[in-house]
């Protein structure tokens, strides 16, 4: 069966079509998070895995490696699916 070629896509679908797979954040702090979805709520809170986190600082970009974290979805401004 064909889809419907005008079958609009909620913001939480496209969401959780992209777990399990690599996402890009951009956070309001002006940190950049890329890991991989593993769950999330109604708030857009993110629980990712694999977690690099990146940050342009004082003494220039600093890397950080985390097995996981859990992000504010209020903190969240944009989430990009398969970033690298």
């Amino acid at each position: 069966m064909a889809e419907d070629a005008g079958k609009r896509v909620l913001p939480l679908e496209t969401i959780d079509n992209c777990v399990g797979q690599q996402v890009w954040i951009i956070m309001k702090n002006d940190k950049e998070i890329v890991g991989t979805l593993r769950g999330f709520d109604d708030y857009v809170n993110v629980v990712l895995e694999d977690v690099t986190e990146y940050e342009v600082t004082a003494d220039g970009k600093q890397t950080t490696k985390l097995s996981s974290i859990l992000l504010n979805g209020n903190n969240i401004c944009m989430m990009v699916p398969g970033g690298k």
